[in-house]
């Protein structure tokens, strides 16, 4: 009779794992608010890591149990939209919701992240973005859903 294991993930890329370890010493102020308010399974429930490698990428928040990401963006993604487009495509193909959010509405509007983060734990089931608008460089950024 043959058995079957269930199949290992391939060894983190040691960089990889070296700069996740890094980034989680050095945490945005947004970010550290968001993860006092995600650890402990504080939203919904829901078992949140934070700066978790994925691929080649390091998500900021990420919940395994509901395949949920939340990135935290700052001003310098004004220049990044099509790294973070490309990003968001992998994960969304590796059936991961993305959720964005700008660091200043975390900071300013941290009760209606949270209803969305809870919202889309509770609720979520189809794959979509929530991306800001506009970008930082235009000033305050606002919710606003791309369906893929």
């Amino acid at each position: 009779m043959k058995y079957c294991f269930p199949h290992h993930p391939a060894k983190l890329p040691e960089d990889i794992r070296i700069w996740a370890r890094e980034m989680r010493g050095r945490m945005t102020d947004a970010e550290n608010l968001l993860w006092k308010l995600l650890r402990n399974r504080r939203i919904a429930g829901a078992k949140f890591r934070r700066q978790h490698p994925m691929g080649r990428y390091i998500l900021d928040f990420y919940c395994d149990e509901k395949k949920v990401c939340i990135e935290l963006d700052g001003g310098q993604h004004a220049e990044a939209i099509i790294y973070d487009k490309k990003r968001d495509m992998w994960l969304n193909a590796s059936v991961i919701r993305v959720l964005r959010f700008w660091n200043n509405q975390v900071l300013t509007e941290t009760e209606e992240i949270l209803e969305e983060i809870y919202r889309i734990l509770v609720e979520g089931t189809q794959a979509d973005t929530l991306t800001p608008n506009p970008s930082p460089a235009s000033g305050r950024g606002e919710l606003s859903r791309v369906n893929k």
